[in-house]
């Protein structure tokens, strides 16, 4: 697989996440310069969230978030939409939270997935992310043509969360 293929898409869920967090949550998410190749990927404590697509390409996403970051965009997504503060769960592993994270990575993907097509006239489709509060973490083993795997970092407000990606097998070379 070329490592160029993974790193233009993760670059791209890169940019879907922050358009979609800024647009969420009125604040600005900060991100690392740098791409991380790792072995395999995992759910993590506090709340991990993945999902599947396929279809012209095929991969899986997960997000990994401590409780501190859950709770951080759980709130900023809840109050730009206007909920009343007094109205917020407290406590990140509550239904409400880990919902929220759900579908906050649904609009992301849907976002990347767009991204990607618009960039290289390939499709995926995706499945309903799922948001999990987790006390271990859970190491996701994708089919054996999966081979290639990134994590991305992410910075909102000082917590810190995480983007792991996981790619078939694949090169996108452009015909032009």
């Amino acid at each position: 697989m070329s490592t160029q293929t993974i790193d233009l898409v993760a670059r791209l869920f890169c940019q879907a996440t922050k358009k979609t967090v800024d647009k969420s949550t009125g604040k600005s998410l900060k991100f690392a310069a740098t791409l991380q190749e790792i072995p395999k990927v995992s759910l993590k404590p506090d709340i991990g969230c993945f999902v599947q697509f396929n279809g012209d390409y095929n991969g899986l996403v997960i997000m990994n978030f401590s409780g501190d970051a859950a709770m951080g965009l759980y709130r900023s997504y809840m109050l730009t939409m206007g909920m009343p503060e007094s109205e917020l769960a407290n406590d990140y592993t509550s239904a409400e939270v880990v919902d929220t994270i759900g579908e906050m990575t649904n609009q992301i993907m849907g976002r990347a997935l767009r991204m990607v097509e618009s960039n290289y006239e390939l499709t995926s489709y995706m499945g309903q992310p799922k948001a999990i509060a987790l006390n271990s973490a859970i190491v996701l083993t994708p089919e054996s043509e999966f081979q290639a795997s990134r994590r991305i970092c992410f910075n909102l407000d000082s917590h810190r969360f995480y983007m792991e990606l996981s790619l078939e097998r694949t090169e996108f070379i452009p015909m032009k």
